[in-house]
């Protein structure tokens, strides 16, 4: 992957592009895991997946952003988690949207109510921030999937 930061001194947001051409197959098994009582095993595999067919619908529109903060924890959204952002989707109320505000990214919850616009936090520690016509605002792309570790 190819990577570059934002030019803006006051951000810290690293943009990741995905490469273009040749993409990985993983192996992928035809059981499904049981996350409640344990199932038996099976050793048969269906083929090979590739996750870009599956995480990217748009690969020229489509780029990776890591996250630096918690506002969007009650989101699955947790600090360092890799997101997977689409430019060409339109976003629409309740998309999980990065925005710039004054210069600054963002990652928020689209809430459109009548004629205002929120990006809306998703942590009670953070305040919805109301999109006014004073500030210099835009929607970069629609997050479509967050990838995070769980163990490091």
């Amino acid at each position: 992957m190819s990577k570059y930061s934002i030019n803006n001194p006051n951000s810290n947001v690293e943009i990741i592009l995905p490469k273009q051409g040749k993409s990985q197959a993983m192996p992928l098994f035809s059981v499904s895991v049981s996350a409640g009582f344990p199932s038996p095993a099976d050793d048969h595999m269906s083929g090979k997946l590739d996750l870009n067919e599956h995480l990217i619908q748009h690969p020229t529109a489509t780029f990776f952003v890591r996250v630096n903060g918690e506002s969007m924890i009650d989101a699955s959204i947790h600090d360092g988690d890799l997101l997977i952002v689409d430019k060409a989707l339109d976003a629409k109320d309740g998309d999980v949207v990065l925005a710039v505000l004054n210069g600054e990214f963002t990652v928020k919850r689209l809430a459109i109510k009548l004629d205002t616009t929120y990006l809306m936090p998703e942590n009670k520690e953070f305040t919805p921030i109301e999109v006014t016509p004073e500030m210099e605002a835009s929607i970069w792309g629609v997050v479509t999937n967050v990838i995070h570790r769980l163990r490091k």
